[in-house]
């Protein structure tokens, strides 16, 4: 190898027995090899018409003094040469770049014992778009069994290449083979950081859609973006129905309350970290995907027994049912899908937060400790009077195998007509307090006894 290079010294025994004197000698190691050179491989995207510097440098070569390079495109040989040696770089300049300049360069850097190359790919194609997922109330319904969807999006670097003339629109249902295309127009240049929209319209409620989005230019097609649709109900002024699976980064416009010791975490079983705690937390989502999202509390350390996170979800505004009064609000059906595994297990908590409310009120459902490794569904009626917000807390239990997880967290207008049977009802709450003023009785009678 070239770290061997060197001199090696050898000498006779000190203890010959002929009390000679001990003899070396010195052997000079040379070890020729390859220039290394970078970059290895660069892409280069540039419009039409405009230069383009191309730059091979030589980091180490033995021998290193005589170095020839050599520039091809596509095997054709562009420019040879001796290597300059006060410089350790070679230069290729394309003044005025045409179609017949776009493909792939090569710069070969080459000694006695071969050839270092440096890869260049120059091309037109436009960089990919990039979808904006915070768009407020993406989602509305012109019929019964139908929906649209806005979508929007800003494009990298769209001056790095020709002037995008119109996006290629492709979706199909999730599932299904056929891909229906269009193309959308653009007039005028697109400015870095521009939002752009489009609306989806016909999209079969509540089927999910994968969109692909494409820029075109003179070149050609650029490079591009997909992502999934889903129809989720829209946060309207009054609310009927709200959908929440924590599929996409924006999390439905949930927030992470600043006032807490932590955050909730996202992800999906097949992106968690290897180093995870075994023995809790969910090894697949709500519907028994591991590609599925969900949202976690991580008690493992820095993380202490007691510390809460709570997740809050956007404003909601109410109707009375009776205009003139609120004596009588409307109910709505608070559910959400739990997984509550692992001995350490703490408390799950849900909030019914009402705008102007100052005092804190108990939790309109609650759960402790270890409840197996399911995902299981709970459900409570709440009747807010005033816009609101429903709060999901989580609090750290003893130890670190005590990871909660949500997902698919639902908020439907009129009382839950069918509450689960599992332990995550809120009338066992109830139970509970009746089983511990048992308890308090009890031990009154018996202090009386003394």
């Amino acid at each position: 190898s070239r770290e061997m290079t060197g001199s090696y010294r050898c000498q006779t025994s000190q203890y010959n027995g002929f009390n000679v004197k001990p003899r070396e000698a010195v052997v000079e190691l040379i070890v020729q090899y390859p220039p290394t050179v970078e970059p290895v491989f660069m892409e280069m995207r540039q419009g039409l018409g405009r230069p383009v510097v191309m730059t091979c440098r030589v980091l180490r070569a033995h021998p290193s003094r005589v170095l020839r390079f050599e520039w091809l495109l596509s095997n054709r040989l562009l420019h040879a040469g001796a290597f300059d040696a006060q410089r350790d770089e070679t230069e290729y300049t394309v003044r005025n770049l045409n179609r017949d300049g776009l493909g792939e360069y090569t710069c070969n850097v080459i000694n006695e014992a071969g050839a270092g190359k440096c890869t260049f790919l120059v091309t037109g194609k436009a960089y990919p778009p990039e979808f904006y997922y915070d768009t407020y109330n993406p989602v509305w319904q012109n019929k019964p069994r139908i929906y649209n969807f806005k979508l929007q999006w800003t494009q990298m670097n769209p001056n790095a290449v020709d002037r995008i003339v119109a996006y290629r629109l492709g979706f199909r249902q999730m599932g299904l083979q056929r891909w229906w295309e269009q193309e959308i127009p653009v007039d005028g240049p697109i400015n870095k950081g521009e939002l752009m929209s489009h609306n989806l319209t016909e999209l079969v409620r509540p089927e999910s859609y994968e969109v692909r989005l494409t820029p075109i230019t003179r070149f050609g097609e650029g490079d591009s973006t997909i992502r999934i649709v889903r129809y989720s109900a829209p946060i309207n002024p009054h609310l009927r129905e709200f959908h929440c699976s924590f599929e996409e980064e924006p999390i439905c416009m949930f927030t992470q309350d600043k006032n807490d010791d932590f955050d909730w975490t996202r992800h999906s079983a097949a992106t968690r970290d290897t180093k995870y705690t075994p023995n809790t937390g969910p090894s697949v989502d709500r519907t028994g995907s591991k590609q599925g999202f969900y949202m976690y509390i991580e008690t493992s350390r820095p993380r202490k027994e007691g510390d809460q996170a709570r997740l809050v979800s956007p404003f909601f505004d109410v109707a009375p049912k009776n205009p003139y009064s609120i004596s009588n609000p409307p109910a709505y059906c608070f559910g959400f899908f739990y997984h509550m595994y692992g001995k350490h297990i703490g408390t799950l908590n849900a909030f019914l937060k009402q705008k102007g409310q100052t005092s804190s009120e108990g939790p309109v459902w609650s759960l402790i400790g270890n409840q197996g490794d399911h995902w299981r569904q709970a459900k409570v009626s709440i009747h807010p009077t005033s816009s609101f917000q429903v709060v999901l807390e989580g609090i750290r239990g003893p130890g670190i195998e005590g990871d909660i997880a949500i997902d698919d967290v639902t908020l439907e207008e009129g009382e839950c007509r069918d509450p689960p049977t599992n332990l995550s009802s809120k009338d066992l709450l109830g139970s509970s307090h009746i089983w511990l003023l048992c308890v308090t009785l009890v031990m009154t009678f018996l202090e009386g006894q003394r």
